[in-house]
């Protein structure tokens, strides 16, 4: 047995359309769907995830290094 999980997106016409490979080229299958909207708070990401990774950098300072000109290039149009 091997258990699928996946997101998907319903349409405004409220029909759900799967394309799932299942590795059987020829046989029968018997299929197990739940239905369960989602929150779009709840999109899968840990819990704290965002609080712990934004702004979390903790390394050293970053900076940007001095660009040089800008070459003058021909008008398209």
């Amino acid at each position: 047995m091997q258990n699928i999980k996946l997101c998907s997106h319903v349409g405004s016409d409220s029909i759900l359309h799967l394309d799932i490979p299942v590795g059987i080229v020829s046989g029968d299958i018997e299929i197990e769907i739940s239905i369960k909207p989602i929150n779009p708070s709840q999109r899968d990401w840990m819990p704290g995830f965002f609080e712990e990774v934004i702004g979390g950098w903790a390394g050293e300072p970053l900076e940007r290094p001095e660009q040089g000109e800008f070459e003058t290039r021909e008008t398209l149009f």
